[in-house]
């Protein structure tokens, strides 16, 4: 979401030592927040032992703070009108350091759960906040430039962050994927008040639906807290499961008539007339659910089945980051119907999941690591052609508007595939291990051999079973990741055909969009 105040007449753009100083301050909020957003997946599974939860409850450390994040972004454009570019961003930046260490300091999972939704929360304006003020800041000649440290800084944090959140919890206490912030933050806000408090863009009192927005937050919620808790709870089975089902319900219509009816939407959903914007929105929604969720459940399955510790885990992530900020700068520069490079994401998508999809429990590192290497080709063809799709057509005036639907959108859809991912993975592997256990019984003679050979091997009887056991656990596992590889394989196939229900857009006559 990005109305690029500041980019307007005021005060002239900085230059030399100044201008180097602040953009990287404004660069390093960017990249927190994009951080937090993936440091946290290699952690998991050592955030869920020391706290002595099971990983499926871990997630919530996950989806806690996307959806507050993504309920928040509406909120963007009215504080920046009403207190300032510069004041909305430095106190966003002040307030997700505070949020950060809360984290660190965080006691067991409802309090990391509570501190998470508040880091989630006060984020939402350090993404487009950065975006604007870097363009402020930069001559208009070098506008590129200032949109080019912005870009790579959001690509480099998903390189950084599996490699660095599995390096803290394999060395440190995991606290301190949270703790690095504080000293980052401090000195990001502190650079950027000093540098930049002068240049405030003007403000102004603006109204802003209260009622619109606490119904958005509760349907989602309740729908998020529903998808967390039911398989845990047999789903429909349990009464709080089926009482959180009619909130989301009910909360969603509501928000649905209140929006509609409103002289002045928190959410302008009468945007989804546009049929560039709401097939733009369904396939950025969709296309960023399915890598969230792998993103996911990769390092799940890595550390908890195939014995990875959390750094080699993020190794296997980390190409897909690096072929991102690689790709990028090529992938700009062409100057074709962006309709096809959408088209070229999603096959590099789809052929990156089919890949993982015939995995085998022996998999090397770099087997299970090539398929990274395609997404992050896609990564690098998927925001930008979708945001332009989306934005064709869209009134100069309704830009910021539409982009925060978009973002919010599609950041909750990407929590919302998180809890379906592990609740399917889980429920798969239960049909699976159940279907192998038949076949591990006494009158197996292939099941005989084996705890014969392990016994024969020293190990007593139960130990044998266990052992075999073990491998059935694991093998159940796998099936369950490569139906889900290959469900997200089909899905981006899909999504190409979306692509190009669309109308070819006109050249964008407007700034790229913080995602």
């Amino acid at each position: 979401m990005s109305g690029q105040p500041g980019a307007a007449a005021g005060p002239p753009p900085l230059a030399g030592l100044a201008l180097a100083v602040t953009a990287v301050a404004l660069a390093l909020g960017t990249f927190m927040q994009v951080l937090d957003g993936t440091i946290a997946n290699v952690s998991l599974p050592t955030i869920a032992g020391s706290l002595g939860v099971s990983s499926d409850n871990g997630t919530w450390v996950i989806t806690s703070f996307a959806v507050a994040n993504g309920v928040t972004v509406p909120l963007t454009g009215w504080f920046m009108q009403r207190f300032g570019v510069v004041k909305t961003f430095t106190v966003s930046v002040f307030a997700f350091t505070i949020a950060s260490l809360l984290c660190g300091l965080a006691w067991d999972l409802p309090s990391l759960i509570v501190f998470r939704i508040l880091q989630g929360g006060v984020s939402g304006p350090m993404i487009p906040g950065s975006q604007a003020l870097l363009i402020a800041i930069f001559p208009s000649h070098k506008r590129g430039t200032a949109l080019s440290i912005w870009s790579m800084t959001t690509l480099a944090a998903p390189v950084f962050g599996p490699v660095l959140g599995g390096y803290i919890s394999d060395n440190y206490h995991w606290s301190w994927i949270f703790l690095i912030n504080v000293p980052i933050g401090i000195a990001a806000g502190f650079i950027s008040w000093q540098s930049l408090k002068s240049r405030e863009t003007p403000t102004r009192k603006v109204r802003i639906d209260t009622v619109g927005l606490i119904l958005l937050a509760f349907w989602v919620f309740s729908l998020q807290t529903m998808l967390d808790l039911g398989k845990d709870r047999d789903w429909f089975n349990n009464p709080l499961i089926v009482i959180l089902a009619v909130c989301a319900v009910v909360g969603f219509v509501a928000w649905i008539i209140w929006e509609l009816t409103d002289g002045q939407p928190a959410v302008d959903l009468t945007l989804f007339k546009r049929r560039n914007f709401a097939l733009g929105t369904l396939a950025i929604c969709l296309g960023y659910a399915v890598l969230f969720a792998n993103n996911l459940l990769l390092p799940l399955w890595l550390q908890e089945q195939m014995g990875y510790t959390a750094t080699w885990a993020g190794l296997v992530a980390a190409p897909a980051g690096i072929m991102a900020v690689v790709m990028t700068p090529i992938i700009s520069r062409l100057r074709i119907d962006v309709r096809w490079i959408a088209s070229f994401a999603f096959v590099c998508y789809a052929i990156s999941f089919f890949m993982r999809s015939w995995y085998t429990p022996d998999a090397s590192f770099l087997v299970l690591a090539a398929p990274l290497l395609l997404q992050g080709v896609a990564m690098a063809a998927f925001f930008v052609p979708l945001i332009t799709i989306l934005l064709d057509g869209v009134p100069a005036e309704k830009v910021p508007s539409a982009s925060g639907i978009s973002n919010f959108a599609r950041i909750t859809a990407g929590s919302f595939a998180a809890s379906l991912t592990t609740t399917f993975w889980d429920r798969r592997e239960a049909l699976h291990q159940t279907r192998l256990t038949e076949a591990g019984s006494d009158w197996s003679p292939v099941y005989r051999q084996t705890l014969d050979q392990l016994q024969a091997l020293g190990a007593s009887p139960g130990q044998a079973v266990g052992v075999v056991m073990r491998q059935i656990v694991g093998q159940a596992y796998l099936l369950s990741s490569l139906e889900i590889f290959w469900l997200c394989g089909w899905v981006s196939i899909v999504l190409i055909g979306v692509v190009w229900m669309a109308k070819r857009p006109a050249p964008a006559n407007h700034g790229p969009v913080a995602d």
